[in-house]
């Protein structure tokens, strides 16, 4: 049966996740639906609550409200190595910070946890963390390394500042061999009985979206060089670096992400990841 109501969509506006979403347009759908495009906070919120069906949302709220979600196959944003958008930028070593000030950005718990596991389990290292708005001058004059992320890392990666610069998505593949899953795509589980079929022709929509703008990166590189700035070249790279897949190899590696942040108390309970099965999505996908 098909709703009348639409059925809510979730967009992060990050650039890293234009490539799934630059060539979906909801309005085109043959079925009533609407897109919120809204800061991670609101999103998260809304797909724990049910108000957003089914959309994108950072890999550690996922872990925080796994027992009302269920992962979409085939849609990520993941790094197997560089990630070139989380950065620690700091006077010293990375190796070397030990019980130093780190300044953190308050826009992402997915980043600031990797942050942690990393520092303590990989350099046995508990900096003192403080939160701070994402701006490079001010958080180096209160901390002795800051972690910055998306475009304000991007931008700051940029200049010339002088900082030893850290890749959070590469360090993490030197110290565990994984790839590291920065954002996935879920369902609401209740959505998913009430409008399996909505749900499932918009997972469809969004993987052609995907393929159609990693295949095709030309007008995302150039929204990217008009909003953001930098060149043609830069955005190039960046985009084919990142992985848009949700198989094996990410699973594995968001999978070992969960364990050490449940291990650190990051995390109340382990994650186990779950998957929409639905028979309806296979369908739809052949």
């Amino acid at each position: 049966m098909q709703h009348t109501e639409p059925t809510v969509i979730g967009k992060i506006s990050y650039t890293n996740s234009w490539p799934v979403f630059h060539h979906f347009r909801p309005a085109e759908l043959d079925i009533p639906a609407a897109m919120v495009s809204e800061v991670p906070a609101v999103l998260n919120r809304g797909m724990a609550e049910g108000t957003i069906h089914i959309g994108a949302l950072s890999s550690f709220a996922y872990a925080a409200s796994s027992d009302k979600l269920l992962l979409l196959p085939d849609l990520s944003v993941s790094a197997d190595g560089r990630v070139n958008s989380i950065l620690l930028f700091s006077r010293v070593p990375v190796e070397s910070i030990g019980g130093s000030r780190i300044a953190v950005t308050n826009t992402s718990a997915t980043s600031v946890n990797l942050l942690k596991i990393i520092m303590e389990k990989a350099f046995g290292a508990k900096p003192e963390y403080i939160s701070a708005d994402p701006d490079l001058d001010d958080m180096m004059e209160q901390a002795d390394a800051c972690l910055l992320i998306g475009d304000h890392a991007i931008r700051a990666s940029w200049l010339e500042h002088g900082y030893i610069v850290t890749d959070l998505g590469q360090l993490w593949k030197e110290w565990t061999g994984s790839s590291m899953t920065f954002a996935v795509w879920a369902v609401n589980r209740e959505a998913a009985n009430e409008r399996p079929g909505e749900l499932a022709f918009i997972a469809k929509a969004l993987i052609r979206s995907k393929e159609r703008g990693v295949a095709e990166l030309a007008p995302i590189v150039r929204a990217a060089c008009s909003e953001v700035g930098g060149t043609a070249a830069y955005w190039e790279d960046y985009f084919r670096n990142l992985c848009y897949e949700f198989g094996e190899r990410q699973q594995e590696g968001l999978s070992l992400y969960f364990r050490y942040a449940y291990e650190l108390g990051l995390l109340p309970r382990e994650v186990k990841l779950e998957l929409w099965e639905s028979n309806l999505l296979t369908r739809v996908n052949e």
